[in-house]
Order: structure tokens, then sequence, then C-alpha cells
């Protein structure tokens, strides 16, 4: 037994002293709070609820515990009252307390700062992420990943800790708020947790084993296991010497292990009790976040050389970034000097030195930046970010600090204005009802320690789109918007404007304005001049002192007549060129206009000076302090200046005008390829980050770029699933790929150049030669790679030595490894097996090789993990886990396998992947949107990650040649220093300018200046940039074009230039044929929205992947004329949500399969079919009155918006079609009184429609800002209806006046105990209660009438996706498979107990887990009896009363292979994908025996055959994809015998006549020929290998008939369309050929797909005749005569045949096209009828001995058809 040890006192180590005034003499050198305060007698503190005093076994001395389903109800808080204040000044607060297991607690602070402002600090694992406002910081309390049930997301784990949280006050107050720290007002502790006891302290005690401490207490004795079972918490000691990046992610964890240290109990001791630490989380980031483990104890810092840490930290630095605007491209401003221009890139401000390209970075804001301004002495910028409420941070321009951050009271900042001196900030934008807000702010204190106040504020309905303060007078602004301007002026705290009277300009849209400047300050009277442009080419001159216009001129464009061209520019009267911005200098006016023309005039507007053309409309533009320069910016992203003097225009920046999808880099030519939702691919020089090349797409979007890695080359993936190959020698296109039906996801090409692949959105996986410079097609497989995997450049990877190709795929749960030549499969691991304990299934993100040497392969899952799979055996050799909830969607790996870079959100993580046990991580962030994708350049030295805009780190890491790991340095040598740390926050890296890009469609030269108008009829543009230098031109190079002669004429247009007949190419170029095929004409369009995101509830229909479309022409029998009737159909659609009604007091029952509505009576299992939707059932509904059935079913190829149908249930008759919804519909629902019915669409569609049942018109419809999950009427008041979604509840109430319906709507926010959960399904209990599940599991009751949250209780550990209630009961269903019923009884009664009401009232009464999620449920009204449905595709009938659950309906999960029959016709055998062989009865359709193989699927099967006639000679074989089969006996439901003939998956299995023989064949061409009884394969044919078994089938014949011998005469039909006939006789182990067809390759198909398959049949009424489709070159049924060797007819077809199957009774063939329709041919009469009815190419279709059924079958549906005939 170990010995107990010694717990001494932590050092105490002085912190910085925070500026509040010292502590009392008696508050030091701390204050044991809960003594202090006498917390046990409760006079000085309070507690509410469940709150007691235990003994802990862990501690081993009493602690209190408070607990409560409500947090808010039970707690203990100091001191009593409100109005009474703690007092306590120590800066650092220390809290020892323990969560309690799978809870959430909530701890408040309340702090008053030195001004008393009262601010709340908040810290809870109920937040999920940080959030603040002026009085209010909430911290999310997270826990460290090796939690194993992470889907239960912020609660506690079950081994939760004793924690001690360390808190910063002085920090968090000033790094958060700018407010400065005074005391400690209050604290609140909620429940759910056991608390020790609080401290404060102005000390900051570091964890270190120290000897003694002589002013500290005596030391306390804690035993070993108490050691092991403590976590430290603690937030930074020292606030930074810089400003630092504020969080977007939760709380980041810091590992480190301590060794333990003294303190005192609640009773005797008087320190905090730690014990050795494992976690400690930093609440306060330092410009990034970092998580690592070591292997040591932590010494004080001056000691850390003895453990081994992550260092450099940081290890990457902001180098440069690629990109401008963002939110807008308005904002460029000089400074004072000249030398540099600030502009934003989206959430960073960049600080650009013109002459060397040099870039400085402000980094801190978390959105795009909105606005900027810079004073008049360029020592303060101001800037403000989009996010509402605004945030706006004053900024020292020197230094890159940060001085003050602080909220705006406008809703959205739109524009800022400095004063000249910076003592006066003035911002304009919005408030939340849209008004527009003037704010006047006080800055001249900020540089003394002072902080920002609001001067004056003013709400105003003046529209205003600028704003300036005027530079002679610091009081006196003036501005101008739509048909006002307005001066203003600020005396004291009120701010006051006046208007302008502007006469007949009063209905102008004025865009800009600015105030005249003067070289003499005494020329008063110019400067009082105030210029003003407007969208229709007026410029004003403005007398600021008389408040009058004092001229008016407009720009107009001069045409001369038959020339298009604008020739000079003129101020007449006419159609006036739109003004966007001016800029007044002493001497000249700059005007930039939407016609992209930068045109310079004198003051008296005499004759153009000087104009440059750009690419663009531009949106603004500013004339450098000394007026030599002028800056302008475009609406395209390109910031540039035109240098007056010497007329050369010099590009700045240029920047892809929508997210970056992906990357890849050059190896050899050390170049950057990015493609952009723009449709623009441009090429980067990673050296210089000038761009080279810019190739532009107008009608398709390029989704996925990678570089040949030996030549010129580059190839592109594209939204239309064309793939290109380009040329950077000759910016041509190679040849263009269309073998992709879906968009392209990934591409990706082998090391050496051999190979490349790509994937695309249906699953298709192509292979090319790449090693020949004309790249061709080896092999196209479908459905390989994942469908429902997002656009991610990671899908695929290609391993280090070009071996392995390993990609996302078959399905979202597997990552499969290939052989990259032969595409052989080689492994396949399920990620969704890897953590067993949650009860969400893990999907794979993404994909990467490690080195060679190493053998892993890197997968990034949906649980926020990367784990490492041994290529070889799959198994997991580590696992590292995300501090942030995000799924990883890139991950890149340096080639010495010492770094993993990873992208979750919008935030970088770097992993030590070297260190094997317990790495290190740092999170960086700085993009304001997701990441797409990241990657290491070819030398290791830098990391770009891409996004938003293109951002190049440095890695700070020294060589691994220079790594030492003897030696941490201390904190004044491993940290930066001060100067050095702001180097390292404003990025002063240097960044080369950047040249203007020039999108197709214009010209892509720098923009066109010349002193005079242009005089030629045309402009030529060049369309290749030369080279990487900067871009400096003078006028008469713009009309030339040096280098290849490729030019494209433009021809103006009111619209702007535009490039015609452009195809494919760089910058528009119109690229001539290819080699290999020909690209289509790309036409002009907008760009492509990203496509919606998922909602993370599995509530939301999602249609299943099809491949196959409707056929446009059926040629349907006519009405009584059916040779075939639709008699039942086998399953149900367990993809369907709430696709499921009964009412049993009608006993009408629907449910949907696929597109069909089932209607069966339960009594005699007769079925109804309505057919009739285009596309997959979502969803039904059934009214009131159960009269009227509603079902909806999503768009697709058949049908571009969503049918719902409104059918008849009495007759059985569609009434009404209703489209409305684009995407899907999520739910239905009918009013009470069943006169209205509400559609809500899915997260891709976001719309709710209100309709009227007597006319079907749409009454209203709403765009929802949020996706919903659920919505109910009211049955109480059918003009009230609520929904549940993303973080609210949502009551809407109809108002009708007239014949207009109003809907007014309240949102209430998800309650805290609910947590950061979603509301995902709801149901309506006794008036006025309403019940609403969560995602996390959680039911809370709602009062309706009050419109208030007021109980709740953890229903399940998964997401609620079905409640119900009736009475007392509440029935919920979960994606745990588990259905639980509850007495809710006495919720009623607890309903005026509000928030204080306790979930142990109601109680869980009966439990019942099923086969899958449940989707849908109805019960009666007493909830005793009901019908379930679940993702499984079984409807399930549920007695609570007898606790039994009993299959109603069911079917296969996966698609259905095979049917087969029993000679006697009693039953039938079906395999699945699921692995499953299910038996059913014929009679009844109900399933009789079930045969399941894990992990395998059963691809074929068949029923031995008439010849074994008694019970026990009844078999089933089954084939299966491990290449085994097995032999089920029916009358003994067991397997009898399992061989493996086959190493390749089997594809097609027969019995011989005599049933004693088995043939199989598979995938690979081999026949199998093997006995039973024996176990033995005896013999192996070769003949079709090297193509897949299609048909194996077996008959009778005469000896000797067809002149060989033998009594059986058998068939094999292969994909390569070849055909084997055989006579055998297998007891004499005789098998001759008999013949051998062999046939064209069918014609091309239109869209490309695998070939049809190879199909053959023994003809029944003519055994020597052998019917054939999918063979040949043309769409037919062929008949071949054995005796004459021929083919002796053939029977068109309007489609290539997936299926095939003849009458063994008459002339009839069945055939199943992709098309989704089922084709009888009679034979005789030469007829034939077509059947709709499946939502799915029909690829099964089998006759039934007797020939009265068919069927049929298309993925996991069967249909059951009676043929008429008999």
């Amino acid at each position: 037994m170990p010995q107990p040890r010694t717990l001494r006192a932590a050092h105490p180590r002085p912190g910085p002293q925070p500026r509040c005034s010292s502590s009392p003499a008696w508050q030091h050198p701390y204050v044991n709070v809960f003594r202090y305060f006498r917390v046990d007698e409760w006079k000085r503190s309070s507690k509410e609820g469940d709150v007691a005093l235990v003994t802990d076994k862990t501690l081993k001395s009493a602690v209190y515990r408070i607990r409560g389903s409500v947090s808010a109800s039970n707690y203990i808080q100091l001191p009593r009252t409100s109005t009474q204040s703690l007092g306590l000044t120590g800066r650092y607060l220390y809290v020892l307390f323990r969560p309690l297991p799978t809870k959430h607690f909530v701890i408040h602070l309340d702090v008053s700062t030195e001004d008393s402002q009262v601010i709340r600090v908040s810290f809870s694992n109920l937040f999920k992420e940080f959030k603040s406002s002026a009085t209010w910081l909430q911290f999310p309390f997270v826990f460290e990943a090796r939690m194993s049930r992470r889907d239960l997301a912020g609660v506690a784990p079950p081994d939760a800790r004793w924690t001690c949280l360390q808190l910063d006050l002085h920090d968090i107050l000033l790094i958060y708020l700018s407010r400065h720290y005074g005391h400690l007002k209050s604290v609140r502790l909620c429940a759910s947790l056991l608390v020790r006891n609080l401290y404060t302290s102005d000390l900051c005690f570091d964890p270190v084993f120290l000897r003694s401490v002589p002013q500290l207490p005596h030391p306390a004795t804690v035993s070993k296991s108490m050691q092991d079972s403590v976590s430290l918490v603690a937030q930074p000691c020292k606030p930074p010497s810089a400003p630092r990046l504020l969080p977007d992610v939760s709380l980041p964890y810091k590992h480190s292990e301590v060794s333990s240290i003294d303190g005192p109990s609640i009773h005797g001791q008087d320190l905090p009790t730690w014990a050795e630490a494992v976690d400690v989380h930093t609440v306060v980031s330092n410009g990034h976040m970092s998580t690592h483990k070591s292997a040591g104890v932590p010494m004080p810092l001056e000691d850390a050389g003895f453990y081994k840490r992550f260092l450099p930290d940081p290890i990457l630095r902001l180098k440069g970034v690629i990109g401008f605007g963002g939110h807008s491209t308005k904002w460029a401003l000089w400074t004072k000097d000249g030398a540099a221009v600030v502009y934003p890139c989206h959430a960073v401000i960049v600080a650009l030195r013109v002459d060397t390209g040099e870039q400085r970075f402000f980094l801190g804001h978390t959105d795009k930046v909105s606005a900027l301004a810079l004073d008049g002495r360029s020592l303060l910028l101001a800037s403000a970010q989009a996010q509402p409420p605004s945030t706006v941070r004053l900024w020292d321009f020197q230094t890159g600090g940060c001085l003050s951050l602080f909220w705006s009271p406008v809703h959205t900042v739109c524009s800022l204005s400095f004063s000249g001196s910076g003592a006066l900030l003035c911002g304009v934008g919005k408030d939340h009802h849209g008004r527009t807000v003037v704010v006047a702010w006080g800055t001249d204190q900020i540089g003394n320690g002072g902080e920002v106040v609001i001067l004056a504020k003013v709400h105003t309905d003046f529209d205003i789109q600028t704003f300036r303060i005027a530079s002679f007078d610091e009081t006196r602004m003036a501005s101008c918007g739509r048909g006002s301007v307005r001066l203003w002026r600020l005396r004291g705290r009120t701010l006051r404007s006046c208007p302008v009277d502007l006469g007949e300009h009063c209905a102008l849209e004025l865009t800009d304005l600015a105030f005249a400047q003067t070289l003499d300050s005494h020329r008063a009277s110019s400067a009082r001049m105030l210029y003003v442009c407007s969208r229709s080419g007026h410029i004003l001159e403005i007398d600021h002192q008389s408040m009058a216009v004092q001229c008016t001129r407009r720009l107009l464009p001069t045409q001369t007549p038959g020339d298009p061209f604008p020739q000079k520019q003129t101020f007449n009267s006419g159609l006036g060129i739109a003004i966007s911005s001016l800029s007044v200098s002493p001497t000249m006016c700059v005007v930039g206009s939407e016609d992209g023309y930068l045109r310079l005039w004198p003051l008296d507007f005499s004759s153009v000076l000087l104009e440059a053309e750009h690419d663009g409309p531009i949106s603004s533009v500013s004339v450098s302090p000394d007026g030599l320069r002028v800056l302008s910016t475009t609406s395209r992203g390109h910031l540039g200046f035109l240098d007056i003097a010497s007329q050369e225009y010099t590009v700045l920046a240029r920047s892809h005008m929508a997210p970056v999808l992906a990357l890849s880099v050059n190896r050899s030519r050390g170049q950057l390829a990015t493609v952009s939702l723009d449709h623009t691919v441009r090429i980067w020089d990673l050296a210089t980050l000038q761009q080279l090349y810019d190739f532009t797409s107008s009608d398709e979007v390029p989704h996925a770029v990678t570089f040949h890695p030996l030549r010129p080359t580059f190839f592109c993936g594209f939204s239309s699933g064309a793939m290109r190959s380009f040329c950077l020698e000759n910016t041509r296109v190679l040849m263009e790929h269309t073998h992709h039906r879906g968009a392209i996801t990934s591409l990706v090409i082998s090391p050496d150049g051999n190979f490349l692949f790509s994937s695309c959105s249906r699953g298709s996986l192509v292979q090319y030669d790449c090693a020949a410079p004309q790249c061709c097609v080896l092999r196209v497989a479908a459905n390989v790679v994942c469908q429902d995997a997002c656009l991610n450049p990671n899908i695929l990877a290609v391993s280090e030595d070009s071996r392995l190709l390993a990609f996302v795929g078959p399905s979202k749960y597997t990552v499969t490894v290939m052989e990259s030549a032969s595409l052989d499969e080689l492994l396949r691991v399920d990620v969704s097996t890897l953590d067993l304990t949650g009860s969400h299934l893990d999907l794979a993100m993404a994909v990467c090789f490690s080195p060679a040497a190493q053998g892993h392969l890197l997968v990034s899952t949906s649980s926020n993990k990367v784990v490492a799979l041994d290529t070889l055996s799959g198994r997991a050799i580590r696992e590292l886990s995300s501090v942030r909830p995000i799924a990883c969607s890139s991950l890149a790996l340096s080639e010495d396998a010492r770094f993993l870079l990873t992208a979750t959100g919008r935030a970088i993580e770097v992993w030590d992947y070297s260190t094997q046990a317990d790495p290190g991580c740092q999170v960086y962030i700085g993009h304001s949107e997701h990441v797409q994708a990241v990657a290491f350049t070819p030398d290791q030295k830098q990391v770009l990650s891409v996004g938003d805009a293109i951002f190049f780190w440095d890695v700070l890491a020294a060589p691994e040649s220079d790594r030492s790991e003897s030696r941490v340095p201390p904190a004044h040598e491993a940290g930066l220093g001060t100067g050095q740390l702001e180097d390292a926050v404003s990025g002063a890296s240097g960044l080369p300018q950047q040249q203007v890009p020039t999108p197709s469609q214009t010209s892509s030269s720098p923009p066109g200046i010349c002193a005079r108008p242009p005089e030629d009829g045309g402009t030529f543009s060049m369309l290749e940039e030369e080279g990487p230098c900067k871009e400096n031109h003078s006028p008469k190079g713009l009309r030339q074009a040096p280098g290849p002669p490729v030019l494209i004429e433009r021809e103006a247009r009111g619209d702007g230039d535009r490039a015609q007949g452009a195809a494919w190419g760089p910058r528009g170029l119109a690229v001539p044929p290819c080699h290999h095929s020909q690209p289509s004409a790309l036409s002009t369009r907008k760009v492509k929205a990203r496509p919606p995101i998922r909602p993370d509830s599995y509530k939301h229909f999602t249609a299943r992947y099809k491949a196959s479309t409707l056929a446009k022409s059926i040629s349907f029998p006519p009405a009584g004329g059916e040779q075939l009737h639709l008699k039942a159909v086998v399953g149900y659609n367990g993809n369907g949500r709430s696709n499921m009604v009964w009412r049993p007091e009608t006993g009408f029952f629907a449910y949907t399969c696929g597109r069909l509505v089932v209607v069966e009576d339960l009594h005699s299992g007769a079925q109804q079919h309505w057919l009739g939707h285009p596309e997959e059932i979502s969803t039904l509904a059934l009214s009131h009155n159960a009269q009227v059935l509603a079902s909806a079913s999503c768009c697709g190829s058949a049908a571009t918006r969503c049918q719902i149908r409104i059918w008849d249930v009495a007759g059985g008759l569609c009434q009404q079609l209703l489209s409305h919804h684009n995407t899907a519909v999520q739910a239905l629902a009918f009013s009470s009184d069943d006169e209205l019915l509400v559609t809500l669409g899915d997260y891709g569609d976001r719309t709710l429609a209100l309709w009227s049942t007597d006319t079907y018109e749409l009454l209203s419809s709403i765009r929802l800002p949020e996706p919903m999950h659920g919505v109910a009427f009211n049955p109480w008041d059918a003009g009230k209806l609520t929904c549940v979604g993303t973080g609210a509840i949502t009551f809407w109430l109809l108002q009708q006046r007239g014949a207009d319906i109003n809907l007014q709507v309240h949102q209430q926010p998800v309650p805290e105990e609910v947590g950061a959960a979603e509301l995902t399904s709801l149901c309506y209990g006794a008036n006025p209660l309403l019940y609403c599940g969560s995602s996390s599991g959680q039911v809370c009751v709602w009062d309706t009438s009050a419109g208030r949250c007021f109980l709740a209780w953890e229903a399940d550990d998964g997401e609620i996706g079905v409640l119900l209630c009736s009475g007392s009961r509440l029935v919920s269903g979960s994606n745990t498979r588990r259905l639980r019923l509850w007495a809710v009884g006495a919720v009623p009664e607890l309903r005026r107990k509000g928030s204080g009401a306790r979930s142990s009232s109601v109680f869980m009464e009966q439990e019942l887990s099923l086969d899958g999620a449940i989707v849908s449920a109805s019960f009666d009204s007493s909830m005793d009896i009901g019908v379930v449905g679940s993702t499984a595709g079984t409807l399930w009938y549920i007695s609570w009363t007898e606790g039994t659950s009993t299959r109603l309906v069911s079917g296969h999960r996966g698609k259905v292979n095979e049917v087969v029959f029993s000679p006697s016709e009693s039953h039938c055998a079906t395999g699945g994908e699921d692995g499953s062989v299910r038996v059913w009865s014929l009679a009844s359709m109900e399933l009789v025996i079930q045969f399941q193989v894990l992990n395998q699927s059963c691809i074929c099967l068949a029923w031995s055959p008439p010849s074994c006639s008694r019970p026990e000679q009844q078999q089933v074989v089954a084939g299966y994809s491990d290449g085994t089969l097995r032999i089920f006996s029916i009358s003994r439901t067991a397997m009898e015998l399992k061989m493996h003939p086959h190493r390749a998956a089997l594809t097609a299995i027969a019995f011989s006549t005599d049933g004693q023989t088995v043939l199989s064949g598979d995938k690979d061409g081999l026949i199998a020929i093997s006995r039973p009884h024996t176990g033995m394969t005896f013999r192996v044919l070769s003949d079709h290998q090297g193509a897949p078994i299609s048909t194996l089938q077996s008959t009778s014949k005469e000896y000797g008939d067809l002149g060989v011998e033998g009594t059986d005469l058998w068939l094999a039909a292969s994909g390569d369309q070849r055909v084997s006939i055989w006579a055998s006789d297998w007891a004499q182990d005789h098998c001759e050929l008999l013949d051998w067809l062999s046939f064209p390759a069918p014609a091309t198909l239109e869209a490309p797909s695998l070939p049809p398959p190879s199909l053959a049949a023994f003809c029944p009424w003519d055994r020597t005749l052998l019917v054939c489709v999918g063979l040949g070159v043309h769409e037919e049924v062929v008949f071949y005569s054995l005796r004459q060797k021929q083919v002796v007819e053939k029977m068109s077809l309007p489609f290539f045949a997936m299926s095939l199957s003849l009458s063994p009774r008459s002339h009839l063939i069945a055939v199943g096209f992709a098309e989704c329709i089922l084709r009888l041919l009679d034979c005789a009469s030469g007829t034939n009828q077509d059947f709709a009815g499946h939502d799915d190419s029909v690829h099964l279709c089998r006759f039934t001995p007797s020939a009265r059924l068919l069927f049929t079958a298309s993925h996991n549906e069967i249909l059951v058809w009676e043929v008429m005939d008999h």
C-alpha cells in the first residue's frame, strides 16, 4: 500500500499589480471565503434548492453538494442579498470544486470595476461558445478529450475530477472589456457540482513542490488516491504585453502534470487543497491557443528545463496575406507620409508599404472588418467589425497594439471618420430597427491610459452613405445619402445637423463627399467648399457656410455615331455615368465611376487631366497627402495607385472575391494554384506572392486543383463534372474529360506523376494515366467514393511512394485503401466502430498519408479526432483529439512527419506529431470563414491556409538537427520580448507587392492611362501577365501586347466590358479545339452559392442518392388492359421522417416506400398503392377528421420543386398538387379545425408556407433565418403554431384581416438547462403545455400561455426525434433506438411552481429498444398501443400493456440483390447488401426466417431445385462479398455449410438440376464447381477471367441432345459481353463447352456510367433458345438459337436493360430499366406494356415458378405484381 505523501503549500509569486487600490491588510495574503463568511451558518450567505453538506470520499472532508435539474433554482450565494457586497479586492480567485458527472453547472461572479460598473463573469459547461456584452462575459468550460461519451456535448464526464479553478479577474476585465478591476461583489455557485472552498488573493500560486513556505499555514496530508483525482484549472497570471486575438473557440487545454501541494480543508486548514494536476485550462487566449501534455513535473518557469514542451510557442507567425476587402472593397487609406496603405482583408487589417511591399498586420477582429479610419497624424487607427453588435478597436498604428476595445451602440457600423488630431471619432451605422445612428466618441484620453467615451449619439431617418469630419474644424461634419446632404456640428455633448437645400437635386442618390483642401491656411473661403457626387453622374459644389449649392456638374459619356466606345467626358445634360467616389486635393478632384474609369479633373472641371481604366467598377478613390498619387479600389477586389507624375499604375493587392476552395503547390516551379467560388483558377508565385495567371469560367465553378509534379501542367475539376488539364507554357487547355456525372469533389496525383485520381459528388472514382502528355482515362469506378461527402480536397490521398490510394468511401463511415495502379482494394476500415461507446456514428472527413517509412494513414473524423491507422492491418495506432468542437476538414503532414496541420472551422491547429505520447497542439485564428485547406510549402518552411483569403505563415521551428530536448529556456528566453511580441502580433515580415488580377470578361492589363480621350475604335488586352515583377506600365504599353499575339477584342456595353465568345482559358482566352474533346462554351452567370450545411440533427430528411432518372416517354397500357397489377409492396422507407400515420378510431394505416404511399388494412393485410410522386416521399400528415392525407416528396432530376399531394382518403385519389419548396419538405401539419395546412421546408429551403385547405391556395410564405426541425399547430387554438429549431422555440400567431393573413412571431431562447443543444421535436400536452425534445436528450416543458419554460429533465442519451403526448403519458423516441414511456401527470401541477419545479415528479414507466433510430410514431388516445417506424426500415406494433414490440412491416436496410423461390412456391428468399438472407411466406409476405452475416454483403442466391422435394432437402445457397458461399437449411433454420471457393466477391450462383452441385462465379470471372455434401471445389473455369460473372443458369436437357453428352445445360454471362453455354454431367465429372457468344460493346451512353449488365437466360418455352439483353450495341432483346447457331429474332427496347426475367408458363418477358420503368413484353403478340412505381433503377425482375406473380426490386424496395393472364 503506497505511503501518503505530504502536500505542501504553493509558492506565492506576486503577479503584475492591478491598477486598483491595494487590498486591505486583513485580506493578505489570502481570504478563506467560506470561513470568513461562515457559510455553514447561512447568516451572511444564502442557499436555495437542493444544497447539502456531505463528506467526499476523495478529499475525505466535508464539501457542499449542489444539485438539481434547474441551475437557477439550486445554488449557494455569497453574500446573502444582492444589495450587499463581498468587497474582496484580491486579484486572483481560487475555486475548488467538482462537477457532478453527466450534469451541467454554472458559476456566476459579479465583479465591480473601478468606475462602479458591475460585470457578470460566468463559467459553465452549458455554454457552447464564448459570448460577451458590455456587462456579461460567458466562458464555456470544456473537459478534456478523454470523455468516452462525446455526444454528451458539454456535460461533465463520468470521471469528472476535483478541479481548482484559478481566475485572474484583473486580466479578464482588462482584456475583454478594457475595464479595470475593482473588487469581487458576489458569487453564485449553481447546480450541479460539489464545492469545497473559495479563496481570493493578490498572490499567484505556482503549483510547485517546495519543502516549506514560512508565511503560509501548516501543510495538509492527502492520500495518493486523492492526488490522482484533482485537476488544476488556471488562468494565466501574466497579462499579455500586447493585445491578443479574442478566442472564437471554447476554452483550450494546456496539459501538465504537477506535484501535489498542501492546502487546508474547510474545518482546519487555510489554503486550497491542490493535488496532482493533469489539466490546465487557459481562459484568456494569448494570440493562439495551446494544448500539450508534458511527461515530467512542471516547475517554476525558471526551472522549466526539466520537462519536454512543444516549442517554439508560437510555432507559426503570419507572414503574408493575399486578399483585399471581404465585407466591403471601399476601405483603403493613405498614411500621413504616403509611404503605406492600410486596408482590410476580411478579419485582418494590413498596412502595406508601397515601395517595398512589406506587410504589417493588426490582428484581433473575429469577423470581417466593416469600416476603417486613420487620424491625420497616423497615430490612431480605428476599425469596426461587421458581426453585430459591432465592436470597435482603437490601435496604436506605429506599434500595432490594440489600445481599446469597446462595443458600439450601433448594431452594425458601416462608416468611421477620425478628426485630424485623433481626439474625435465618429461612426455611422444601423440600430436593431434599421434606423440610422450617428455616434461621436471622445478618444483624446486613450493615449494617457484613459478610456473611450461616448460624447453624443443621434438617431435619424435620413440615409447616410458617407460621413466625414471637416479638416478645418473638428466640431463640424458633413454627411450625404439618398436625397440629402446634411451639415453637422458637435457642441459639448450635443450633435445637431442641418439639411442643405438641394433644390431640383433632392432626388439624387448621393454616394460620396469630400472637403476642399488648401495649401494656404488663410484661404478659408475655398476650404469651406464641399464636393458631393451622385450615382447619376452629378457633382455638387456646396458652400459649407451658406449651406447652399454653388455649382452643379454632371459626368456624361460622349459617343460618336457608330462608335460604341466613349470618346470624351463632358458635363452636359443626358444620361450620366454613376460616380461612386471622389477625392479632392488643393489642385484637382479625382473621380471614380462605375464604368471603371479613374479621372483627374482640375477644380474648375474644364477638361480631363488624366484617366485610368480599371477592369471593374471603382468603389473608392483617395489622393495621397502629397497629392502625387491616387489610390483606387474596385468592386472586384483590386487595389492599386496611380503615380500622377509618371502616369504609371502600380498594383498593390488582388484577391479572390469568394471563398477559396482548394489549393495545390508545385514543387519544381515554386507555384501555388487556388480555386474559388468566384469561378477563377489563379496561379501564384510562392517566392514573390505575385499572381502569374488567372483562368476564369462564367458558368461552372472550379472545385479542385492539383499540379503535375514533373511537367508545367495542372489539372482542375469543376462543378459540371468536367476535369481539364492546362498547360502553363502556352496557357491552353490540353484536354477535357467528362466521365463524372456529379461535381468533382477532389483531385490528387501520385508523387511520381503516373496516375491522377478524381472523385465526384455521385461517388465515382476515375483513374487517369498521366505518364504521357496526353492524359487518358484508365478506369471508371462507380459508387466507390462517399456520395455524402462535402466538397473537400482531402477526400482522396496518395502515399508518398505512389503505391497506395486512400479515400473516404464507399460510405461516409468507411475509409478504403487501394493499390493505386490496379485499384485493387487492399483495406477497408469502418471508422464508426472506433468509438463503440458513443451513441452517434463517427464519420470520416479527410485522409492523409504519413511518410512511407511510417506507414500511417491519418483519418479525421466527425468527432473532432484524427486517427492514425496502419496501412497494412487497418489497426488504429494512435489518436489525436482536438480541443475544438469542430471536425477537421483538411489535414497535412510535414515531410519529416514532425508537424501535423489540421483545419477546424476558422482555426488552424498545429500538432507535434513526432511526439508519440500526448502530442502538443497549438491553435491559430485569423480567418473569418472556414478554412478550406492547409498545406506545407515545398521547403517546409511555410504553411498555407485558404478560406476567405490566402494566408502565409512562417514556421518558426528550427530544423530537426538543431532541436534540443535537454533544456527549455526560461520565460524571458523562450517567450518573446515586448518588442518581439508586438512584431509577432503585427506580423512585420515583408510581403512583396501583388499585381492586379483582371477577370476574363474584361481587360487583363493594368488600368489604361491616357492624357486625352482614346481615338481607336476598340481596346485590346494582354492575356498573360509578364513575370513576377511589379506592374509599372507606361501609357504606350497599354495598347500593345508584347509576347505571344493572343488577343481578345472587347466591345463596350452599358453594363461594362465583357469578353465576347470566350471559351475556357486564361483570362477568357478563346481556346482552339483540344486534342481529346472540345470544352463547351462558357456563358456568363452568377457565382453559385455554397450548398447549405445540414444541421447536426437526424430529424432532417436526406433523399437517398439515385443515379437513375425517370423516363420521359412511357407506353402505359390502356385502362382495364393491364397485364400486371401491383399486389403488394414489401418494405418501409426508414429514410423518411414522420412518414407513417395510423388512426385507431378509423383503422386507417398508411406509410411510404420510395415514391409510393401504401395504405394497408392491418386486419387483412390488403394494400392500396397511391402513385403520383416523381421522387422519394419525405413525410406524411393526416387531417384530424381522417379524410385528407398530405404527402410530400423531395425535388430531384424528375422534379425541380417538391411536390405536395393532397389525397382523398375515401377514394384514394389525388385532389390537389401543391408546389412551393425547393429542396425537401421537413414536416406537414393540419390545424385543429383542418382549415389550414402548414408545410415546413428543410435546412436547404428554410421556408414556412401556410395553405388554405378549402382552395389550397398559398396564404403566406416566410423565409426562416435558421433551419427548423419541427412544426405543430396548437390543438386549442387553430390560429397558433410552434416551430423548434436551432437555439430557440418560435411561436407564431395567425391574424386574418379580410383575405390577408399575417403571421406574428415570438421567439424564446433555449433554456440554460437544455444547454447548447437544439430543439428537435415537439408535441402539445394538456392545455397549455408544450413538450420539446432536444438533440442532447433533454425534454423541456413550456407554458404556452406565458411563453416560458418551467421544467426540464434528461430523457435520453441521444437526440429526441419523436414526442407524443396524450393525457398523463408522454412517449419519446431517439436516435439511440430507445422508445420510452413517461408519466407526466404531475406536470400541470408543477407549472404553478414555475422555474422551481423539479423533474423528480416525472418518471419513466417503460422502455423498449428497437432496431434503429425512431423516425415516426402514432399511438391511441390512451397511449397503450401504437405503431413506430425506425431507420432500419421496420414498422413495429407497440403494446405498453404487454411490454412487447412486434414487427408489422420490415424490409432490407440496403439494396436487395436477389429474390429466389421455393419449388412449391410457398416461400421466397431475398438477399441484400445488409448481409441478411430473409425467408418470407409468399402468401402473406411476412418474414419467417432471417440469416444474418455481419460486415458482408449477400450478392447472389439460389434455392435448391425441384428435384430436392423433401423438406429436409430445401436449402438456400448464398454468395457473399468476401468470396464465401453459405448453405442454409430452411427446415432446420441453420447454416449447414460454409465454403470459400473464391478470392473475390461472388456475383452469381446456381444449383445443378439435381441439387448436388453448386456453380458460383465471382467478379474476376472465375467459375467454381463445388459439391456441398463434401465441401470441396472440384473444378474452376477461367474462360471468362477478367470480367465479372453476371449470370449463371442451369437447366435440364435430354442426354445427347444438341449433339453433346450430359443432362445439364448451363450458361454463364460476363460483363465483357460474352456468353458461354456448357453441357455437363457432374456425376461423371464431365463438362463440355457447347457454344461461345461474343458481342460488341454497347454504344456510348449519353451520361457517363457503368455499362449495362450482360444478362442471358434459357427460354422456358423453347430450351434451345437463348434470350439476351445488354449484349450488342443497341437497346434490344436478342433471341439466339443453339441449334441454328445464329440470332433468330430481335425485339427493340427503349433503354438498355438492367434486369431480365422470363415467364415459365407464357411467352412473357419482364425487363427492368435504369429509368425506373418495368416493361412487360408479350412475345406471342409482339406488344409491350410499361409500368411505373419504383423510385430507382429496376435492377431485379423474377417470375415465380407458377408465373402468377412477378417480383421486382429497386434498391431496397420490393414490388409484387400479379400477372393478370393467370
